[in-house]
């Protein structure tokens, strides 16, 4: 097995694991090639973890991508016919894009490009940055070859950015937006000379030429990433906040506030929908010193379909019946607080860690995460295995809820204080002196010559 393989398998979760294996698959019965490129690799090599896998396919993307959907009922999040890509979210919650290995050019800065089917050297060496341009192939006759045409390797090795091609900022505008988003996120530097192509492609004012899309999805990724406060930051330094919304920027980037949300984010578990539901309390918190007409200005400037500015807009509205619920002084048990909570939106519990006053409720919210979570974590799989019934049946869901709420509940008694130790027993005629001053043969001659 290839060293390139055996680390793969290493970086990702059985979830992950299972989605590669079923897109070689599909590729294999479609008799297409296939590999692993981009985020994933560059990561993997890094030595991140990998968040979202992305796959070039040397053909037919869409009918692979369809023959993946039918066989494992994964839901296409979003599609681009030009590119030919599509994004799937499997029903275990990873989500995967398989994309037609493709040239890009471009007839004038930002604009939509011309594409045509290329090999998969083309694609890599028509990348943004080296650290993306590499690629794993994941084919029978050649599984576990990394291909590396722009040496990426050696720029993670020595933790540098850099573009792949000098125009890549003007063909690609947003491209300015994600060094800043990958510089922070991977802790690399700008290398010299792609720091001389931002700065030229800055003094053209290409920045300004950005898709207004391409802005909402950029501000998608950064509320998933775990410094998203600090890419906030670089980005407003930088000047280029205000491509979002012309008020935010300066004092009305409400940095401390996303700070605060970082940290406490930090207490749930690490988890796909998780990290995806952040997308409206980031929102909510970056927006949070905007005026009503300054946000609306921020939804026409990045095209927030209305699923997302519901995720935002609505979240405060929707997370009061949690907020009521976690309030209720009924909830007077630890296995009561887990059946509320653990049934809530991720979006939710995170607006109300942030926003609720109210005693109770955070309280509550922080004993699930940093109490009740950790002491199911405990149980065995032996303990598990226990329970009656048959996984998926009402009776074992019955009789696996009956378990939680007992384990929850139970007062861990208090051990019993230790009995005072007798001494032990001294030479005779000691009677009851303690030890401490107990004579000995040298102490008894010592009088003796005193």
């Amino acid at each position: 097995m290839s060293d390139y393989i055996y680390m793969l398998e290493s970086h990702l979760s059985p979830d992950q694991n299972q989605v590669v294996e079923e897109i070689q698959a599909a590729a294999g019965q479609s008799n297409v090639n296939v590999f692993l490129t981009g985020g994933a690799m560059r990561d993997m090599l890094a030595g991140f973890r990998i968040r979202d896998l992305d796959f070039a396919i040397e053909g037919n993307a869409l009918k692979v991508a369809k023959a993946l959907s039918d066989r494992t009922s994964a839901k296409a999040l979003a599609s681009d016919e030009n590119r030919k890509s599509v994004e799937l979210v499997f029903p275990s919650g990873v989500t995967a894009q398989i994309a037609m290995s493709r040239q890009e050019k471009f007839a004038r800065t930002g604009a939509k490009p011309q594409v045509a089917p290329a090999t998969i050297q083309e694609d890599l060496r028509g990348r943004d940055f080296t650290c993306n341009a590499i690629a794993l192939s994941l084919n029978k006759a050649s599984r576990g070859l990394l291909l590396d045409p722009m040496n990426g390797l050696a720029d993670i090795e020595r933790h540098e950015l850099r573009a792949v091609s000098t125009y890549g900022f003007y063909d690609d505008p947003s491209r300015l937006l994600r060094l800043h988003r990958l510089r922070v996120r991977l802790g690399f530097t700008v290398e010299e000379r792609t720091q001389m192509q931002v700065a030229n492609a800055r003094e053209a004012e290409v920045e300004k030429l950005i898709p207004a899309r391409a802005l909402g999805d950029e501000l998608q990724r950064i509320s998933a990433e775990d410094s998203a406060a600090e890419i906030v930051r670089a980005l407003d330094e930088a000047g280029l906040m205000a491509l979002f919304s012309p008020a935010l920027a300066g004092p009305k980037v409400n940095l401390a506030g996303l700070a605060r949300l970082e940290k406490l984010i930090r207490m749930l578990p690490e988890d796909i929908r998780a990290r995806a539901a952040r997308f409206g309390p980031f929102l909510y918190v970056l927006t949070e010193k905007l005026s009503a007409k300054e946000k609306q200005v921020l939804v026409k400037s990045v095209e927030l379909h209305k699923a997302e500015i519901d995720l935002w807009q609505k979240l405060e509205a929707r997370a009061k019946k949690l907020e009521t619920a976690l309030r209720s002084a009924r909830l007077k048990k630890a296995s009561q607080v887990y059946q509320v909570v653990s049934v809530a939106a991720t979006d939710e519990i995170l607006f109300l860690l942030y926003h609720a006053s109210l005693k109770p409720v955070p309280e509550r919210l922080r004993n699930y995460f940093q109490k009740y979570l950790p002491a199911l974590q405990e149980i065995t799989p032996e303990e598990w295995a226990a329970v009656e019934g048959k996984p998926g049946t009402p009776r074992y869901a019955k009789a696996r809820s009956d378990f939680i709420a007992n384990r929850l509940d139970r007062r861990v008694r208090k051990p019993p204080a230790p009995e005072p130790v007798p001494p032990a027993p001294g030479p005779p005629g000691a009677g009851a002196t303690p030890p401490s001053s107990w004579s000995t043969p040298q102490t008894a001659m010592a009088r003796r010559m005193r």
